[in-house]
């Protein structure tokens, strides 16, 4: 199985009074190393394609903490594309400091193309788009 990897440096901002990171950026984190992975492959969650201005909003995110994250820890992010349906696509996260394990999550998106009022319509994954993301992609 092929994984993308990126990492994140733990920045003061990020963490909480308790000093680990606040449960919440972990969903900032997976957003910004799904951008990377989709970066590598000349795709966004948010572009022309084809003349059509499409986007991916997610309509589902969870996150499991397993080991707390601190200040100036660098995490490896490991991106996984779990599923892709005609319609959606699933990432499968996973942080790691050194080998440990620090949380594990999931972001499911959907295809949509965008009018100009910014209205949402979910359309199918377009085939390119679909070639491009998938084309030694990782899996879970």
């Amino acid at each position: 199985m092929t994984v993308f990897h990126t990492t994140r440096r733990i920045e003061f901002g990020d963490t909480d009074m308790a000093g680990i990171v606040h449960f919440a950026n972990f969903f900032r984190f997976m957003e910004a190393a799904e951008c990377e992975f989709l970066r590598s492959r000349g795709l966004s969650v948010k572009m022309e394609w084809e003349g059509q201005p499409i986007g991916f909003p997610r309509v589902s995110a969870t996150c499991e903490y397993v080991s707390p994250a601190r200040f100036e820890d660098l995490l490896d992010v490991a991106v996984a594309m779990e599923r892709i349906g005609g319609k959606s696509v699933t990432y499968a996260f996973e942080f790691t400091r050194t080998g440990t394990v620090v949380a594990r999550g999931k972001v499911t998106s959907v295809c949509c193309k965008i009018d100009a009022t910014h209205r949402l319509e979910a359309i199918e994954i377009p085939a390119g788009y679909r070639a491009r993301l998938t084309a030694n992609a990782p899996t879970a």
